[in-house]
């Protein structure tokens, strides 16, 4: 299964460890399901996570995101004419297009369509009732 996160969902994450954000990059870190990235969507991340405010240690920023690098699938993501409500979110949409990724997990779905081409839009408590229905 090919997914593609929104920042937000791995700030979540790493934020608490027992919610459903850490189950779903659980599951990526464990390679259960492959996450697709651009080189905008990594340096989207490594801004975020190193701001101050959420005070993560840089050195542990950079591990994950290496690590994620090496298991997910780098995408040349191909412009699109998606319309979203902020362009900034345009690399997200348009890497799952061009992987034609099963899902795009955000916090913010009002941000996305639910559907982008045949990649479908869905919370991270939403992705893990599918992912986890047709894997019992």
């Amino acid at each position: 299964m090919l997914i593609v996160v929104d920042t937000n969902v791995i700030v979540s994450a790493l934020l608490n460890p027992f919610g459903k954000p850490a189950a779903v990059l659980g599951l990526v870190l464990e390679e259960k399901i492959e996450i697709c990235f651009d080189s905008r969507i990594i340096a989207e991340y490594r801004e975020v996570l190193t701001r101050p405010r959420f005070g993560f240690d840089k050195s542990e920023v950079t591990t994950v995101l290496n690590y994620l690098t090496e298991i997910g699938k780098c995408v040349v993501a191909v412009p699109h004419n998606v319309r979203l409500k902020d362009p900034d979110d345009m690399p997200f949409a348009e890497v799952a297009l061009s992987a034609a990724a099963d899902c795009l997990v955000t916090g913010n779905t009002g941000h996305f369509p639910a559907r982008i081409g045949s990649t479908i839009t869905v919370t991270p408590a939403r992705f893990l009732l599918r992912y986890f229905s047709q894997h019992k």
